[in-house]
């Protein structure tokens, strides 16, 4: 299968290029130009990825692009404005805007088999329970709302053309690669040395979802999801910070117990963040396969093995 790509030098881009290397696809990256390639260094030296450097706001050249390229699969997850550190909301319109809607028009235009589009929980806003996508959205930041339009705009070309466009909104996705200064890596780089970090309030909350669930969530939507479907891919079971801290100091063996509130909370932290993931598991059968203990072990496990090759980790051990 030809499959395209954007997004392959972030975490979980770098993941399902994997994935679908490993499955036998024809894959190509598409990259910004200032693109850092730790994540998939390999990926190319090894010679299984293909990469082309474009601007996705240049709608001309990716219309041009696509059209050679001629994708049976493709996979947009490239954005801007996921991290607190970025913070440019011309940036984030650009990337998640103006750059969804040219490549999937020239992706329509090239006959596309299926496009899926990576959304985010974030567009549901601050919610007391675990919303349905069906329900009111409320973006509450300029990120959010980015990646709400772009899901309009992705279900909106569904309906006019039939064409098997899915968007996926991910929880709080986790594993290899992921970014060195969030809380998970961290958590296990410093609980390998049987060191515990600067925490905030112990009752915040995440919807954990292992990158190898997400993974399948995203073969799943390519080779059987409605046109214009819309789905939450978490576990729905959500994880206290006390209750992944309990869990890393039980799997690194880690002695020291933890100082909450040693570092300020987080304008985005919640006590309540957590999916419903009934429509995918009706409509596509997906489910995870990890638990967040089973999950977070494995990722332990390779940044152990494989993060400590990576100077983005640091010093494991």
């Amino acid at each position: 299968m030809r499959t395209l790509i954007t997004g392959a030098t972030g975490f979980v881009g770098a993941n399902l290029a994997r994935r679908l290397l490993a499955d036998g696809h024809a894959v190509t990256a598409l990259v910004r130009p200032d693109y850092q390639a730790w994540r998939i260094r390999d990926l190319v030296q090894n010679g299984g990825l293909h990469v082309n450097v474009i601007d996705l706001a240049d709608a001309d050249a990716v219309s041009a692009l696509i059209g050679r390229l001629q994708p049976e699969w493709a996979f947009h997850l490239a954005v801007h404005g996921a991290y607190s550190s970025q913070t440019d909301v011309q940036q984030m319109v650009k990337t998640n805007i103006t750059s969804t809607i040219n490549l999937l028009d020239a992706c329509l235009d090239a006959g596309c088999a299926a496009f899926i589009n990576t959304g985010s929980s974030s567009e549901y806003g601050a919610k007391d329970h675990a919303p349905d996508e069906r329900e009111w959205i409320d973006p509450n930041s300029s990120y959010a709302l980015t990646k709400a339009a772009a899901t309009h705009y992705a279900r909106l070309r569904a309906l006019q053309t039939g064409a098997r466009i899915v968007t996926l909104r991910l929880y709080s996705v986790y594993g290899a690669y992921e970014e060195p200064t969030r809380l998970l890596p961290t958590l296990i780089v410093r609980g390998l040395r049987g060191e515990l970090p600067p925490l905030v309030n112990p009752n915040i909350a995440r919807d954990y979802v292992y990158i190898d669930d997400v993974n399948d969530a995203y073969i799943a939507a390519a080779e059987r999801g409605e046109s214009g479907g819309v789905y939450n891919v978490g576990t729905g079971v959500q994880t206290t910070l006390r209750e992944a801290v309990n869990v890393a100091r039980r799997v690194l063996n880690i002695d020291v117990e933890p100082q909450w509130g040693t570092m300020p909370d987080r304008a985005w932290d919640t006590s309540v963040w957590v999916a419903n993931p009934a429509r995918i598991t009706a409509a596509l059968g997906w489910q995870p396969r990890y638990a967040f203990a089973d999950g977070f072990a494995a990722f332990a496990a390779w940044l152990r093995d494989v993060g400590a090759q990576h100077e983005k980790y640091g010093v494991i051990g």
